[in-house]
């Protein structure tokens, strides 16, 4: 089955959580990285959904599904152990609109959730399509190792310079051949170690006279 994949903006908005266990608090954790509102249904929860709750981060209804919990949701998760119930909380999504993730049925799923990392406003994501989440996980603890927090400093970095850019020109080929000259250099390493004095020299001798380099680089300093 093909997927087309997608990033999605759900900050603020509703996404409903049925079940209470340790894929839930996974699901759940994800969702409030992503500012999402979350609301779980489930008479029992997890020590993880708990901290949630103690810190205010997600509403809890202590009880089963009954239809009509997935009003005005964006997102729906079934993630319980009882197959009617599942069954029950697909209908009421397709029938709604509301995408829905199965946790025990990936292809009667509207969408799937991925294996990612994070690094700052990078990311990246690894999916089997639901044939083998644990494989999407040994691939994403091998691309840990790969991409560093210092990654995501460096999409702030690039962020700051695109934008810098449009304002003086509308090339993207221009901005293009910046971030191309300054990946040819070890601006990575600079990043990694916090050597800002190196990272401002090297800037200084990539990008246009006009462009206050002084001000990226204290700007990248506060990420």
């Amino acid at each position: 089955m093909a997927l087309y994949p997608i990033n999605l903006n759900i900050s603020g908005h509703l996404c409903v959580v049925i079940g209470g266990g340790a894929v839930a608090t996974r699901k759940i954790s994800s969702l409030l990285c992503c500012d999402a509102r979350v609301r779980v249904i489930s008479p029992e929860i997890s020590s993880g959904i708990q901290q949630f709750i103690d810190k205010h981060q997600l509403e809890w209804f202590p009880r089963v599904y009954t239809p009509g919990d997935l009003q005005g949701a964006s997102l729906a998760f079934a993630l319980t152990d009882r197959p009617e119930v599942q069954s029950q909380i697909t209908i009421e999504a397709k029938e709604h609109g509301i995408p829905i993730n199965i946790g025990d049925n990936p292809e009667a799923c509207t969408f799937q959730t991925a294996a990612t990392i994070r690094r700052g406003d990078l990311l990246i994501s690894i999916s089997t399509g639901g044939g083998s989440p644990a494989l999407a996980a040994a691939i994403r603890k091998e691309i840990e190792l790969q991409y560093g927090p210092e990654y995501g400093t460096l999409v702030t970095l690039l962020r700051d310079i695109r934008n810098r850019t449009d304002r003086q020109s509308s090339s993207q080929e221009h901005h293009t051949f910046l971030v191309e000259k300054i990946l040819q250099t070890n601006v990575l390493s600079f990043l990694k170690d916090k050597d800002w004095q190196q990272l401002e020299t090297q800037l200084f001798e990539i990008l246009p006279q006009d462009m206050n380099v002084d001000e990226i680089v204290q700007n990248v300093r506060g990420y």
